[in-house]
């Protein structure tokens, strides 16, 4: 599972590739409250996306015997069992509480969401639910 969970795992979004808009600032120089919102939001996203990926791998090397099975790693490893998603990855993802190979399908919706966001521009109509923290996209 943890190989299959690694391969289908996105990549993290690069701001590098933002399509003009999507971070643009207004007349006075300061940047749009929604460009400040997308960018928290990505920075989000790619810290569960590192986290996701090095414990994808320490737990492959643990199975493997190459790395000592740390409690976390064994606890990571139940949860699969379970069909539940790892606290370890609880602790930094949006609140939810899909099992495991649900959450992974809306873990790649939500990022497909947010790539589309910061390489095509702000969308027309905006996924809230698919946020880490809806309230501050109400307030941008």
């Amino acid at each position: 599972m943890a190989q299959a969970f690694a391969k289908i795992l996105p990549k993290n979004i690069n701001r590098e590739l933002a399509h003009p808009d999507t971070f643009k600032n207004d007349e006075s120089g300061k940047p749009l409250s929604l460009g400040t919102f997308c960018n928290q939001e990505v920075e989000r996203f790619n810290i569960l996306l590192n986290i996701m990926r090095t414990s994808l791998i320490m737990l492959d090397k643990a199975i493997e015997g190459t790395v000592v099975m740390s409690l976390d790693l064994e606890l990571m490893f139940n949860s699969f069992l379970d069909g539940k998603v790892p606290a370890g990855w609880v602790k930094w993802a949006y609140p939810s509480l899909k099992p495991l190979n649900s959450w992974m399908s809306d873990l790649g919706e939500r990022i497909t969401f947010m790539r589309n966001w910061v390489e095509k521009g702000p969308p027309d109509t905006y996924w809230i639910a698919g946020f880490f923290f809806p309230q501050g996209f109400k307030t941008a």
